[in-house]
Order: C-alpha cells, then structure tokens, then sequence
C-alpha cells in the first residue's frame, strides 16, 4: 500500500479510475433507497420519495449522472446483504443494462453487506455515509476541516478493509475510502490507517487548541457571536452573504459549503456581532460526521443568538427542523438551552400568496419566529432588530453619575449603550442606569472609572 499522505483527490476520481478498470461508467450510478416497511420514530412523515430525492442530490453534488433510481420496500434486513435477493439480482440487471459502474445505497451497510452487493453487482457500492464522506472530502477547503474529513476516511475504511476486490487486489492504494486495500496487506494496511489515524488526531487538537486561543482573543474584545445553523439547502449562505456582503457560495446543491465562515456586522443601532456559517445539517447524518465536526460547530454552542435557518418552502420543512434539533442535542444544546434560538423561515419568495399570509401570521405569534427571504431581502431588518434585542437582553447594566458639564461622556452613553433611566440629582448632577455589553462596558471603564458601578440586579 502506497504512503499515506494528507489531503485527497477531488472526490470521484479515485472511483472513477477504478471503476473503468472494471469495466463500468464511474459517472453513472443507480440509486437506490431501502425504505423499511415499519417506519420508525425519526421517518417524522417523510415520504420515500422525498428521501429517495436528496440521495439523488447528494450523489449530483459530486457529478454523478443518475442512469436510474429505485425504492426497495424491507420488510427484514438481510444480515448478507440487507435487501432480499430477488432485489439484489433486479438491480444487478439494472446495473448491466445502464452500464453503471456505481451503485449509491441510501442506507447504512455493514462492511460485509457492501462486499457482498459489489461482488454480486460488480459494481462500486456506496452506503450514505460513503457518499456524505465523499461530499465532505470534495468541499473541505481549509485546514481543520480537510483533517476532520480525512480523519472520518479513516475511521471508515478501517472498518472496511475485508470488501476488497479480488480483481483489484494489487491496484489498491491510498488513504480515501473510494481505494481501499488488497486482502493480502488488510493487516499492515490496518496498523498504516491507526498510526495516520493518531497523528491525524494530534494535528487536530493542534488545530482546535489554536482556535480555543483565537475564540480567548475575541473574548478580550468580545463581540457577540450569532450562528447560523440549518437544514442544507436552507439558504444559510445566501442568507450570510445578503447580511455580510460576503461571497460565501450559495448553489442549489447538498453541501455547497463545508467549513465556517465569520464576519463582523452592525446591527441597526450601531452594536458589531460576529455571524458564523456553518455546514448544513443533514437526516440520518452519521455519529461519526457530527463527531468530526464537533470542533468546528463549537462556535454554536459558544453562541449567544444561534439563528436556525428553515427553508418553509419545503415540503417536509419541520421534519428537516427536527433533524437540526437533533443534531443540536448531540452537540450539548438541548431545550434548557435554546432560550436564545429564532427560527429564521426563509424562502418566504417560493411562498404561494395564502401560504405566505398564513406563514407571517404564524410568526407573529411566536417571539422565536420571522418570516424572511434572503433572496429579496423581506423582513430582514426584523431579524436584525430580534437578533439585537436578544444581545441586550445578556447585557449587564451599569449606573453612572456624570458632571453637568460632562456632554461628551452622556453622548458617548448613548452612542455606545441602552440608557434606561436618567435621574436629575439635587446638586445638578445627572444619574444614569445603562445597559451595556462586555466590550463596550470595558471601554465605559476605561472613560468612566470609578463612576461606573455594576449594578447587581438584572433589568427587564
């Protein structure tokens, strides 16, 4: 097995050489999705076609041509092969009459069902978590983000290594899942994964520490930071880029962004918050993924205003919803800490005019709720007004007593702060009770001194 090395092909290349070594069209893939006859309690109403069209979204988001896609009801999962046979030996003719050389499974395998569907298929097979690793691998830009998904690869395969090809035993090579071993080095190429697995978890916690020390130096001059988290697919990054005047992609695509993006912006009365984007959400998104990435979703749980962006122009937008809940409670953020949560329903432009109605008159009986679109810009200037009210709402309030002649220190007060109460006193002083932020609460020190005094109540 050739030396493992950091970093990857872009996604499809590896697969696709080794799948023309076989005889197939690596471009072409058959999907099919196993829908369980006994839905279970996370389907949440989803329909079978609905899942069986984003496993078809997920494979084109790398560039793979659809030749055909198939629902495969189970009644029982095959401890074989996971399907019946009579389904298996269908989609091997469908495979031959296609001149497929991939068949995407939307459902999880065992390393022993994979093997078994590629020999009896002779054809690639990958599972959801395959085809979500090999999303991953292709839109991972920067540095932490290119080792978790490489790191992910790993763990993957290791478990894999039995599946190999007998006929491509000698042309395996490389770290990817896509490549995979011979059976004759499963044991040295095993012992290679684990030790580029450890030093791959040490560059990592390289990676994190330094983003620890860099969220340290934000908090010294803190600015509040509101996430942005979602379904993918929900209009997060068209939502960033209207607010930031960023140019984040945003494609109609699964997965078109991968690693955070932050940015500074100024909420209508003058307070800067950082925005963070993040990776979208996804059903069924496998343990090991949120796992990976639990380094970079650290700045939602250390967020003060976490925005969870709703496409409410999808059919199935609340069971997408409770997928990002889920996800949500994994990372720690359960309902005793979703206080500070708005549900951003975006995509109000693909709304039909009743639907539209019904929808802004929901949201405004729920304080946690605005209807936007971040295409036109609709109720945008609301979101900012909520997200900064929210940010008040933490903020610690001070008093101060300033000297009638001290104009500048009154304009700075309310230039920078919340000025609550004002209170003339009898020898011509004035007395003010202001809520301020961290950051600007350091600077009012700084400019106040001993004048300024905390105040040990909380302020409605």
């Amino acid at each position: 097995m050739s030396e493992l090395k950091p970093g990857r092909k872009k996604a499809g290349e590896k697969i696709r050489k080794e799948v023309e070594a076989a005889g197939g069209d690596a471009t072409r893939a058959v999907i099919l999705h196993v829908e369980p006859k006994q839905r279970d309690a996370n389907s949440h109403g989803r329909s079978s076609e609905t899942r069986l069209a984003e496993a078809e979204g997920l494979a084109r988001a790398i560039g793979l041509t659809i030749a055909q896609s198939v629902i495969a009801p189970l009644v029982a999962p095959r401890p074989a092969t996971l399907i019946g046979s009579g389904k298996v030996d269908e989609i091997a003719q469908i495979v031959a009459e296609r001149d497929a050389g991939l068949v995407i499974v939307n459902a999880q395998l065992s390393p022993i069902q994979q093997r078994n569907l590629e020999r009896a298929w002779k054809a690639k097979v990958l599972d959801r978590t395959g085809l979500i690793l090999e999303i991953f691998g292709e839109r991972a830009s920067t540095k932490e983000g290119t080792l978790q998904v490489e790191l992910a690869h790993l763990r993957y395969q290791k478990s894999r290594l039995v599946r190999s090809w007998t006929h491509l035993e000698r042309q395996r090579g490389g770290f990817g899942f896509l490549g995979g071993p011979g059976e004759s080095q499963i044991e040295a190429d095993r012992r290679q994964i684990q030790e580029r697995i450890a030093r791959l978890e040490k560059q990592l916690a390289d990676v994190v520490k330094t983003r620890s020390l860099h969220r340290a130096g934000r908090a010294r001059v803190p600015y509040p930071v509101v996430a942005l988290v979602g379904y993918t697919n929900a209009g997060k990054s068209t939502l960033f880029n209207r607010l930031t005047d960023a140019r984040v992609l945003a494609k109609d695509m699964l997965f078109a962004t991968l690693d955070p993006t932050m940015r500074v912006i100024k909420l209508p009365k003058g307070r800067k918050v950082i925005l963070s984007d993040t990776v979208g959400f996804i059903s069924d998104l496998p343990t090991s993924l949120i796992a990976a990435f639990r380094a970079t979703l650290e700045e939602v749980m250390e967020a003060d205003v976490i925005l969870h962006v709703r496409d409410v122009s999808h059919p199935e937008t609340d069971a997408q919803a409770h997928d990002v809940l889920k996800v949500l409670d994994e990372l720690g953020i359960d309902e005793s800490k979703r206080g500070h949560l708005v549900e951003v329903w975006n995509k109000a432009d693909l709304l039909e005019p009743l639907e539209h109605a019904q929808r802004e008159a929901a949201a405004s009986r729920h304080k946690d709720s605005i209807l936007v679109s971040a295409l036109d810009g609709h109720g945008l200037d609301e979101l900012l007004a909520r997200v900064e009210a929210m940010i008040g709402e933490t903020a610690d309030v001070y008093s101060v007593t300033l000297e009638p002649s001290d104009g500048k220190g009154l304009a700075w007060l309310h230039r920078r702060g919340e000025v609550i109460e004002r209170k003339p006193l009898k020898d011509g002083r004035l007395r003010l009770e202001v809520r301020l932020d961290a950051d600007r609460a350091g600077q009012a020190t700084a400019l106040f001194g001993r004048a300024l005094r905390k105040e040990n109540r909380a302020h409605p």
